[in-house]
């Protein structure tokens, strides 16, 4: 009766959510409804991670983290595009795994919005750090993530996805003055921010990533939060 119920109640769910969509498509409103697309891709994992029985450390250690990659954004905001955010979100996911990077890099983006600015690129923010920390996080086990030369390259890519994605937000907007020539002026201009976040991301994790590892990873095996099961990742030395 309960899996009826539960079945029942996604299809509700998913009924009202393509009726929504729909309603909002053909009104022309491509915001609000990229809004609520952004929201779904997100909503899953804080569903999962509140799920959890979590013991307050844990949770402690989450919000922590999250505060961390949001604060060590505010002393950067007069460098366009260069902060540790993505790094501390990085190294997150690599020694807590992809649940705890999607969460460290959604709050990090609210919390820091708090006093850099609110506004509709919040959500999207909240998805891209968010996406930082899930793949990081489903790689933090392969040989790939073990070696600098690959995390490297790993926030590097990232640099330039997120502010890939980011653009999506106000071009939504333009729909209606949306053409080739207008799409491409768009991400030619934010070259220079992507490069910067790219390069940021390489320069602190080249300097600042065994530490880090080590530090979390000792205090994962020492206090044995969050999935203490899984092998701690190491922080090899060699490049």
């Amino acid at each position: 009766m309960g899996k009826i119920k539960r079945i029942f109640y996604v299809s509700s769910m998913i009924a009202v959510i393509v009726l929504l969509a729909a309603v909002l498509w053909f009104e022309d409103y491509y915001m609000p409804l990229s809004f609520l697309l952004i929201g779904l891709a997100m909503i899953p994992f804080f569903i999962r991670f509140e799920r959890k029985k979590l013991r307050a450390e844990e949770i402690l250690l989450v919000a922590m983290l999250g505060a961390i990659a949001a604060v060590s954004r505010v002393p950067f905001a007069p460098l366009p595009s260069v902060q540790p955010t993505s790094f501390v979100i990085i190294m997150a996911a690599l020694v807590f795994g992809a649940e705890t990077g999607f969460l460290v890099g959604s709050i990090a983006a609210v919390a820091s919005n708090i006093f850099l600015g609110q506004g509709p690129w919040t959500p999207w923010q909240m998805f891209c750090w968010g996406m930082i920390g899930f793949t990081a996080g489903l790689l933090k086990d392969t040989f790939f993530m073990k070696r600098m030369w690959a995390r490297n390259l790993f926030g590097f890519l990232w640099g330039f996805l997120f502010g890939w994605i980011m653009n999506l937000w106000f071009l939504i907007d333009l729909y209606d003055q949306l053409s080739w020539p207008v799409f491409a002026s768009a991400y030619a201009a934010s070259f220079y921010f992507d490069l910067a976040h790219a390069l940021s991301n390489v320069f602190f994790i080249t300097l600042f990533s065994g530490v880090w590892i080590r530090i979390l990873t000792r205090v994962k095996s020492k206090y044995g939060l969050l999935n203490p099961e899984d092998s701690p990742l190491k922080s090899p030395r060699s490049p």
